[in-house]
């Protein structure tokens, strides 16, 4: 028992000496890291700074600086194990990756697809940073495209993180990947109003905003005619296309059209609808050619009531029987 403790002992003693040892190696070796790894951040900010003002290039300057400073990382680390192991060699770690590279390609499968997606993204721009998009149910604008997911700020002040994986593979809504952008509202006037004058009225209106461009024109075009009125659509272009410009826009053009139609007699009709109440007590009950349907009959014969007097009498007629049987 005492030869194992002491054999114990004389281990741990090794390895403190070795530690000891090593300990000048290590702490060059962390601050060989440390060098490199401000080194890489401060060309990635570097690379940054420099594509900063170039819109095309911002997003390749954000894949060119973190692949440089991921490069610089992973050199700095193989130094510093050189530095604490001086029989290191940058083969062994390769060889030592090659193996367990299925167990780690399936351990971090969404981790190594969302920061493949996120390079793609970046090298690709089907969006930019500051851009509006719609993803399904979230609109807002881009804060961020990282290695791992896109942030996008939403208009009423909240962040949504979604996974680059997600952006990649799914249809995405870009707002503002143009200059200028088309917008529309339907109007609806009664079926009495004069269509052509309702259409160089709404003209009129829109030619007078200025958020309205003149180019591409306006238009205004009869949609389709619906239960109780006719739908007219209003299309007009707006630059910048971004949504509190939209929003703008269409306010005034609601407003302006909707002052221009009342100020010129158009109606702008609510749903309606008309209950026809059948009347079967009249005489032509179930001839079509003269019945009236409920409608009132203006100046024309109302149609008299049906005739009562016979069905009065069979009626008598068969409560006597009744009785008589009854009686017998």
């Amino acid at each position: 028992m005492k030869a194992e403790i002491s054999a114990v002992w004389v281990k741990m003693e090794s390895m403190i000496d070795g530690l000891i040892i090593m300990l000048p190696n290590i702490v060059l070796a962390l601050i060989v890291f440390a060098i490199f790894f401000c080194v890489g951040g401060a060309i990635k900010r570097a690379v940054r700074r420099v594509t900063r003002h170039h819109r095309q290039a911002r997003n390749l300057g954000l894949v060119l600086g973190r692949l440089a400073q991921g490069t610089i990382v992973l050199v700095g680390l193989f130094v510093a194990l050189s530095i604490i192991i001086p029989t290191f060699k940058a083969g062994d770690l390769i060889q030592l990756l090659g193996i367990s590279g299925v167990a780690i390609g399936f351990a971090f499968r969404d981790i190594l697809q969302n920061f493949l997606a996120g390079i793609l993204i970046l090298l690709t721009e089907p969006f930019r940073i500051d851009d509006q998009i719609v993803f399904k149910n979230f609109e807002g604008t881009v804060e961020n495209i990282e290695t791992r997911a896109t942030t996008i700020l939403t208009y009423d002040g909240r962040r949504i993180v979604i996974p680059n994986a997600e952006l990649f593979t799914n249809s995405v809504t870009v707002n503002t990947a143009f200059d200028k952008r088309r917008t529309e509202y339907d109007f609806s006037i009664g079926y009495g109003d004069d269509i052509d004058c309702a259409k160089q009225l709404m003209l009129e209106a829109l030619y007078n905003i200025k958020e309205v461009l003149k180019d591409p024109a306006p238009d205004v075009l009869v949609l389709e005619l619906v239960e109780s009125t006719v739908k007219i659509r209003v299309r007009w272009w707006i630059s910048p296309p971004r949504r509190i410009d939209d929003m703008r826009s269409r306010d005034k053009v609601i407003c302006a059209i909707k002052k221009k139609l009342v100020e010129n007699g158009i109606d702008l009709p609510y749903p309606t609808r008309q209950i026809l109440f059948h009347d079967q007590t009249e005489e032509t009950d179930g001839d079509r050619s003269q019945q009236r349907e409920g409608w009132p009959a203006g100046k024309s014969k109302v149609p008299k009531p049906r005739r009562r007097g016979r069905s009065l009498r069979k009626l008598t007629q068969g409560r006597s029987q009744l009785d008589d049987n009854g009686k017998s």
